[in-house]
């Protein structure tokens, strides 16, 4: 019989899927970080999201404001206002949208790579805001591109835009990269470019796209 002592079993480390926030807390205060690819992955692209810089009206002084000292949208990540539509990950449609000035906005749109994202800031670019019944303002860009983020106000305050910035960060974060609930960047089922609309006789020509915006229907008792 020997007398040397017995290897000690080692402790069985749990599946990251099971380990607990506090352990993968307790792991991370010793230097040790435990995540996925996929967090790994979407956490990247949360923290560098590059807007487009252009704007339409009077919410863009406000999205102007967010990117100063006093609010500092650096501190998200999204400094970096990319002149070109080809090195832009969001568009911020800061403003009222004329129907002259859709087609170039969904021009622009189909311009991004994706992954793209877009956010509705202020009322005009939501649903036409005060002007809605003229006859010259579209009334939501949502008619044309899909819209991840509505910020409400007329103008939105600096604050509401970090707000709608972190409301999107949050989106990201929680995409999937596989399967059937795969973000849609990554499905070949999901279109990334859409119809740009021309000048028709009275209006512009389709006045929506149907594949990304219907009229809500309204039941009516008999």
């Amino acid at each position: 019989m020997s007398d040397a002592p017995s290897t000690p079993t080692p402790t069985p480390f749990p599946a990251a899927g099971n380990i607990s926030d506090a352990e993968r807390e307790e792991l991370r205060r010793h230097g040790i970080l435990l995540t996925s690819l996929e967090e790994l992955y979407n956490w990247g692209r949360a923290n560098s999201i590059w807007p487009l810089q252009f704007g339409l009206a009077c919410c863009a002084i406000e999205m102007i404001a967010a990117a100063t000292a006093r609010f500092d949208i650096a501190r998200f990540g999204a400094e970096i206002f990319r002149p070109s539509p080809r090195q832009a990950d969001l568009m911020i449609v800061s403003g009222t949208v004329t129907k002259k000035m859709a087609p170039n906005v969904v021009r622009l749109w189909n311009q991004m790579p994706e992954p793209k994202y877009c956010i509705a800031m202020g009322a005009c670019a939501i649903s036409g805001g005060p002007f809605k019944q003229g006859y010259n303002v579209l009334k939501g860009i949502d008619r044309f591109i899909p819209v991840d983020i509505y910020i409400p106000g007329c103008p939105p305050r600096p604050e509401a835009l970090l707000n709608g910035l972190i409301e999107l960060q949050k989106k990201i974060q929680a995409e999937k990269v596989a399967g059937p609930q795969a973000a849609k960047h990554l499905r070949a089922d999901v279109p990334s470019e859409f119809p740009v609309p021309e000048y028709g006789e009275h209006d512009i020509v389709p006045s929506k796209n149907p594949d990304v915006w219907s009229p809500p229907s309204l039941p009516r008792k008999a």
